[in-house]
């Protein structure tokens, strides 16, 4: 099992219940990857299912969110290929705002 904290920031945590930090356990793969993070967010974090295309499209983060690994670009870090450590901190950014 792998704990982390995940972030949504920038107007995204409207998708989750209006609750900016989650913590995150993920039991299986053994060994996850952001990939499996954002899986298990849209399986299990959004209720609504006419929200997931808010963070997600075509299987991945929406562009326009930035994503951040312990404070780091994720493409810096491998992307979705990253593989989760026990405390890592996970940030979804939104950078797209209404106006």
């Amino acid at each position: 099992m792998v704990g982390v904290k995940v972030e949504f920031l920038g107007g995204l945590d409207v998708v989750f219940n209006k609750q900016r930090l989650h913590k995150v356990d993920i039991t299986d793969p053994p060994v996850p990857t952001v990939r499996d993070l954002i899986d298990y967010i849209v399986k299990n974090m959004i209720h609504n299912e006419n929200d997931v295309g808010v963070f997600v499209e075509n299987g991945t983060v929406r562009p326009g969110i930035l994503t951040l690994i312990n404070d780091t670009d994720w493409e810096l870090e491998g992307g979705e290929a990253y593989e989760l450590e026990n405390g890592d901190v996970v940030s979804f950014t939104s950078t797209l705002h209404g106006g």
